[in-house]
């Protein structure tokens, strides 16, 4: 391969890596206002893997006309995946929150980003000889080729439509209203049909156990707070509950784990405590059972997958919060 093409392949390695790394980065922090840097290169870098598209394509002709079925079936599925990625990313930043054909264009920009990330790996693993970059290919042409795709990519971002977003790249939808909030919960969770009547709460140590009534002769709170779903959509509202300091004590080198009927569980830090809410309603009426009912954790300025839905305990738990999985595996 010539020095060009490799560096052509170069390029796109990186811009992929890039986009890969500040789009888990993004999010893993569990913040619902990242870093807007972090933000801005992630989008410019992703639509900067349409800049050198023309120039991969002559690469990728000449590689067709080669033996070896694999790399060929590996290399249009990346190229198929970061494309649909791509297209995905702009059709939500244009169309608004709405789903086609029952999907979201988020969980197919993200589920496509999945898939690439394998076709990656395995793309590079079949042609690490090829890609393999030399001194004589390092020079003031190659330089000058990746400043302009760099200033490319950052203009086509400068450039590029969009309706107006959170830095998340979440679209706002049914602020003060929670019966237009849309329903969506972490990968394949049910929305459990809970009975407010049997429905017990567990908090540990104790253990204490409440039920709906118990819970509701505790002194209440109300916040106002933004949930911002990784779906793609954010909406403020006037949450009202019980704050987790009155039912929970907190060491300070601990944390306090949040239990769903579903299994799903996050563990947030002890000095989060005081801000966290028990919440059994939204904007002055009881939660539907699609947003969390009888009730759901409030954890302000983090993403949605933080704010537990159906919560049946809460545990102190003497390890750092930081010590589990950045994203929910259950």
């Amino acid at each position: 391969m010539r020095g060009g093409g490799r560096a052509v392949k170069a390029t796109i390695l990186t811009l992929n890596v890039t986009v890969m790394l500040t789009g888990v980065a993004t999010s893993a922090t569990g913040s619902d206002r990242p870093s807007s840097a972090l933000a801005a290169v992630h989008a410019a870098s992703d639509l900067g893997l349409l800049a050198p598209a023309p120039s991969k394509i002559m690469i990728a002709r000449r590689g067709l006309r080669r033996p070896g079925r694999s790399r060929k079936v590996i290399g249009i599925g990346l190229a198929v995946t970061v494309l649909t990625a791509v297209a995905s990313g702009l059709l939500h930043a244009v169309g608004g929150f709405r789903d086609y054909a029952g999907l979201l264009p988020m969980q197919i920009h993200v589920g496509a980003a999945l898939v690439a990330v394998a076709l990656v790996i395995a793309h590079v693993r079949s042609h690490r000889r090829r890609m393999r970059v030399r001194g004589t290919d390092v020079g003031r042409r190659t330089a000058l080729r990746g400043a302009g795709l760099v200033a490319g990519a950052a203009a086509m971002w400068l450039v590029a439509p969009g309706r107006e977003r959170r830095v998340t790249g979440s679209h706002e939808v049914g602020s003060d209203d929670p019966v237009a909030m849309p329903i969506t919960q972490w990968l394949l969770d049910p929305v459990p049909r809970i009975e407010p009547a049997t429905w017990l709460l567990r908090a540990t140590p104790g253990p204490t156990v409440l039920d709906l009534a118990a819970l509701a002769a505790l002194p209440q709170r109300s916040v106002r707070a933004v949930l911002d779903c990784t779906g793609g959509w954010w909406a403020e509202q006037e949450w009202r509950g019980v704050p987790l300091s009155a039912l929970v004590e907190v060491s300070p080198g601990g944390s306090v784990e949040v239990v769903s009927a579903t299994g799903y569980r996050r563990r947030l830090p002890a000095r989060d405590l005081d801000g966290l809410l028990l919440a059994t309603s939204a904007g002055g009426r009881p939660l539907s059972a699609g947003h969390g009912a009888p009730a759901r954790l409030v954890a302000p300025g983090r993403r949605g997958f933080w704010w537990v839905k159906w919560v049946v305990a809460i545990d102190t738990v003497d390890a750092p919060w930081w010590r589990q999985t950045p994203f929910p595996v259950q």
